[in-house]
């Protein structure tokens, strides 16, 4: 949805665990920005060493086109390095803003850090390189437009700085977004034509404001309103009018707009008509986040969707009270519409309501909005991290499934290998027609692709999902008048089955990245409670007689983390967490895993019970 972004950045806190996050997110959907680095005004705000980070820690080519007149209390303005001017921002909130000139202590900053402002760009830009080497001083304009270029290849990140909270250098940034990022007409924009056993095949949507396209819209995100739901869409190609009809491509669903509106924080405008690159919202359509709208219903197009990482921590939950089961049921549907990250689902062998999303806090919050939005209090059970089942190494498999009872009998035979993704995918599966000739015909296939992958939901190791997995399909066997999809569905099943009994599994468990912030007398006990939980160390900082350590560390691991930080330091120390990869678990994680499914199934005896018994 985004065109473009700011990447705010704490004075005082420079690039945090959550800063790499969204930069990675920015990396993959090549989003061009700036950098604002915000809180000027506040104790141990150090805009420079920022700026070091993001260069070191974000490999940004970035530099200064403001300076700050002054730091914490005496944060007066900000000096603009383009125009050679220092600008004040009077009146309570910044309102007025009084143009200068550059105070007479900082000229020389000045003038060398606008320097490197241009070094910096001419490395990117051919353009303003060529005035560089002529040794020709390049004019406002040149520099301007230097900028967007490099910043619209994502080759260079502007920064500007300010504090947000009274208004200082905010209305200089909103007129960098304006002079240095993308207009929706500068950005192509892919949906994808998709067809049953066919790749999707990629179409460019036109950006122009004329309306000569048929309408392709994407609903990005719901919120429970006044009136109902609400949901917030992006106009990618043509107009959509007030009372046209709209299609979800994804559920067929037909409806019919009464009302257009475009949103300003909380203040609502309807309108008659939007065109492509407005962002609008429409009430009470029923679809979740993420579908695509077209006003065409022969246009089977879907917007590229984004990367949803899997869940990597699941927990029981319940209604406290029976009574609240339907306000319980409305609340699930809403938050699973709403993020794609929070799923549920029953487990009938244990019979329990499981929700499953990014981490432990994560499921809380949302526990904490049943009660707080539906009157429903839940109980949550202990975490469970979502640990993966693969494959170490290739194993072939040559599966016959016969059956014959009288009448019709059931026959199928799949050859093939079952090897392991590289680690960089060890969180998919992947299947592959790899054969020749009609030995298995075509219409088989599809139920050889579904044993596959009803076998992938629970592995036979430790009963978790198995990943990084690849099914090739090579060759096999069929009979004119015993085979069926069903047949090959139960002898794709077979072969996993026997691949389990034949190769070498591992069990894969979810890392993440934590940063842990602490004053500098704790930082022995803080390094020994990672090591402890069996995190490595990736790098640590200090300023001011404060630390930070960055770790990973296994999230099984990590369970009541919070607490033992917190009595360690004298409830001064604070962490957050990001989930980063799957990596094999250690063997003694790996032996228990198994051991407990083992008993679970009855396979083998708990010997803690059969000293009970």
């Amino acid at each position: 949805v985004l065109d473009g972004a700011i990447l705010v950045l704490c004075s005082v806190g420079g690039v945090q665990s959550q800063t790499l996050t969204v930069n990675r997110q920015m990396k993959r959907y090549n989003v061009p920005c700036l950098g604002f680095i915000n809180k000027l005004d506040r104790a141990g705000a150090n805009p420079y060493r920022v700026l070091g980070q993001m260069r070191s820690k974000l490999n940004h080519n970035a530099a200064f086109v403001q300076l700050p007149i002054g730091v914490e209390s005496n944060c007066k303005g900000v000096i603009d390095l383009i125009k050679q001017k220092a600008l004040y921002f009077e009146e309570p909130f910044g309102l007025k803003i009084r143009e200068d000139e550059i105070p007479a202590d900082m000229r020389t900053e000045c003038t060398d850090r606008r320097q490197e402002l241009i070094e910096h760009l001419s490395n990117v830009d051919d353009k303003l390189g060529e005035l560089f080497l002529e040794e020709k001083v390049p004019t406002e304009q040149d520099v301007m437009a230097a900028i967007r270029r490099a910043t619209l290849k994502r080759a260079f990140t502007p920064v500007l700085v300010g504090t947000a909270l009274k208004n200082k250098g905010v209305q200089p940034l909103l007129n960098a977004v304006l002079d240095y990022l993308p207009h929706p007409g500068e950005v192509e924009n892919i949906a994808l034509i998709e067809k049953r056993d066919q790749e999707a095949q990629k179409v460019v949507l036109n950006p122009a404001r004329d309306g000569k396209d048929p309408f392709v819209g994407l609903a990005f995100k719901l919120e429970a309103g006044r009136f109902g739901q609400l949901t917030y869409l992006r106009c990618y190609q043509g107009v959509l009018r007030k009372g046209d009809n709209i299609f979800n491509t994804r559920s067929g669903k037909k409806i019919r707009l009464a009302r257009l509106v475009r949103l300003h924080s909380n203040q609502m405008e309807d309108v008659n008509e939007v065109y492509a690159g407005d962002i609008f919202a429409l009430f009470g359509v029923d679809c979740a986040s993420g579908d695509t709208f077209v006003t065409n219903p022969k246009l089977e197009l879907s917007m590229e969707s984004i990367f949803v990482p899997d869940p990597v921590v699941s927990m029981a939950i319940k209604p406290t009270n029976s009574k609240d089961r339907d306000n319980f049921a409305k609340a699930i549907a809403r938050f699973t519409k709403e993020d794609p990250t929070f799923h549920f689902e029953y487990d009938a062998d244990i019979k329990e309501t499981l929700v499953s999303g990014m981490g432990e806090l994560h499921l809380e919050i949302y526990a904490q909005r049943m009660e707080r939005e539906y009157n429903c209090p839940v109980t949550l059970g202990k975490p469970k991290v979502a640990f993966r089942e693969t494959l170490v190494a290739p194993c072939e498999f040559d599966y016959l499934h016969k059956k014959q009872s009288g009448g019709q009998g059931q026959f199928a035979r799949v050859t093939g290998i079952l090897e392991p993704l590289p680690p960089t995918q060890n969180t998919v599966i992947e299947f592959a027609d790899e054969t020749m000739g009609t030995n298995v015909p075509k219409q088989f296939i599809p139920g050889i692709e579904k044993g596959f992958k009803q076998m992938a939901e629970r592995g036979l190791l430790s009963g978790h999902r198995l990943s990084g997995i690849k099914f090739r399909l090579q060759d096999g066997a069929h009979h004119i008048v015993d085979s069926s999809e069903l047949a090959f569905m139960l002898a794709a099943q077979g072969a996993i089955k026997s691949v389990f009994e034949n190769g070498r599994w591992q069990i894969l468990e979810p890392i993440m990245m934590v940063e842990v912030t602490a004053p500098e007398e704790f930082q022995g006990t803080v390094i020994g409670q990672l090591n402890k939980r069996h995190g490595i160390i990736t790098g640590t900082e200090g300023a001011e007689g404060w630390f930070t350590v960055y770790a990973e560390v296994p999230l099984n691991d990590m369970f009541g983390y919070a607490g033992e930080l917190r009595s360690s330091t004298q409830g001064k120390g604070e962490f957050s967490m990001e989930y980063s990869r799957y990596s094999p678990c250690l063997p003694e994680v790996q032996e228990k895993l198994v051991h407990d499914y083992q008993v679970s199934q009855g396979l083998v005896v708990d010997k803690k019970q059969k000293k009970k018994n």
